[in-house]
């Protein structure tokens, strides 16, 4: 019988998974149905949405323990989870003003959610189980990018345009899928830290409910104070400065691949009918990129000394190679025209086998960072992870939200280039780190 802190992973896992399913897909095709709405009252921007909500998700990110510590990770997951499906709703019947406002709370929500479900999963595992637990969690979320993305493929192959009845479908079902991921939140049971703030609190019976919540209050006020002041330490290290580059790397690519990329396929005229299903495609690709990449330099480089470099070198190498793909077969104006389709011609024919290895590579080199990033701050922050993680998250927020400003305004040519130079700039800054820490390491086995 599985005990109960294996069933809470893996019900966290399953929420997750229904939620990032309808989110990732609307992230993947928000740009290109705002750009089909038949809707003359209509102003708002599918990107600027997007970086709204990684802006206001960086920010959010510094207070968000401190509400995760008073109401607990359970109630706040459930909570986040209705703000993301409040976001998903507005695509029904859209308008400006319920777009951008929807965006702040979805950015708020996913601070709320991400610090939850770390404190969730950590109350869930022990020492020998951490390693297995995260496992199962972050392959249930990677397969997010495989669902939603292959409905929008059958729906919307063969279209031109997307029509009102088609937008309406699709994100009812996307809606009716985050719905049933925020349900299944109230499935889970408490965890060993809950348990023990439940049997202390309950050991207090002459405290009142508000006196309870009123100490954890406090207690998470002092807290996060703490955690302020130990990131602000942290930002001035030589060593959290020169692995900034890399953060604002993974936060560009991160909105090129999300948001931006899957935009420009469906915006090429030359892919004629099929250009709008491709999106759908494009974005499982991706996916199974990601898959790829993490389970290859998750697993199989655990003992390698120099695994970091080599891997960081790869995703640059990998990156590199899209971006040149991208640059000769896909018009430079594709992600800034208004209408639907490009106007401009490309150097090389756009072929589908092309646009979908790169969507691949993408993927594969989005892991490849990501991995090694998330190794070398466990490495070197073992002792102030938490604090590491959050200014991690807070500039690759920052510069995902800012590449999504720009990203319908730039032609495609200057964003590759924006990213060519700080990708190059990025892992030149994490090989200086991590050659730093292994001469370190020799110096002390002397």
């Amino acid at each position: 019988m599985v005990d109960r802190r294996t069933f809470n992973v893996v019900i966290l896992g399953v929420g997750f998974l229904f939620i990032f399913t309808a989110f990732t897909t609307c992230g993947n095709i928000e740009q290109t149905v705002v750009k089909s709405l038949e809707n003359g009252t209509f102003s708002g921007s599918g990107y600027h949405s997007l970086g709204i909500i990684y802006g206001v998700f960086s920010f959010s990110n510094l207070l968000a323990p401190s509400v995760v510590t008073v109401i607990g990770p359970k109630i706040t997951m459930f909570l986040s989870g209705m703000l993301y499906s409040g976001y998903i709703a507005v695509f029904i019947n859209p308008s400006t003003w319920s777009l951008y406002f929807t965006s702040v709370l979805i950015g708020i929500g996913a601070a709320l959610l991400w610090t939850a479900q770390g404190q969730f999963l950590v109350e869930n595992s022990e020492a020998s189980t951490i390693n297995r637990n995260t496992g199962m969690f972050w392959a249930l979320l990677q397969c997010s990018m495989l669902f939603g993305n292959l409905y929008i493929y059958f729906d919307w192959n063969g279209r031109t345009e997307i029509p009102d009845g088609s937008r309406r479908s699709v994100f009812l079902s996307l809606l009716v899928t985050s719905v049933l991921g925020t349900l299944s939140f109230l499935v889970l049971r408490g965890g060993r830290r809950e348990e023990e703030l439940l049997s202390e609190e309950e050991g207090q019976s002459l405290l009142s409910t508000r006196m309870m919540y009123t100490h954890r209050a406090n207690t998470a006020i002092q807290d996060t104070k703490s955690e302020l002041a130990t990131i602000l330490q942290l930002l001035k290290t030589k060593t959290m400065l020169l692995l900034s580059p890399c953060m604002a790397y993974s936060g560009l690519e991160l909105s090129f691949y999300s948001g931006v990329y899957g935009t420009c396929i469906g915006a090429t005229a030359q892919f004629g009918a099929a250009a709008k299903g491709l999106i759908g495609i494009s974005g499982i690709v991706v996916g199974i990129g990601e898959i790829v990449g993490g389970g290859l330099f998750g697993l199989m480089c655990k003992n390698s000394r120099f695994r970091r470099t080599s891997v960081v070198f790869l995703g640059m190498v990998v990156h590199f190679v899209a971006f040149y793909l991208i640059f000769i077969s896909i018009p430079s104006d594709a992600s800034v025209v208004f209408e639907t389709n490009t106007q401009r011609t490309p150097y090389l024919t756009p072929s589908v086998s092309i646009a979908l290895l790169c969507s691949f590579l993408l993927g594969l080199g989005d892991s490849c960072f990501n991995t090694q990033l998330y190794s070398i701050l466990g490495h070197v922050y073992a002792e102030q992870s938490t604090p590491a993680f959050a200014i991690f998250k807070f500039i690759q927020s920052v510069f995902a939200a800012v590449a999504f400003f720009y990203g319908g305004y730039l032609l495609l040519m200057w964003q590759l280039l924006l990213m060519v130079v700080l990708g190059f700039a990025g892992t030149l800054c994490f090989f200086v780190v991590e050659r730093t820490q292994n001469f370190a390491a020799d110096i002390q086995e002397y």
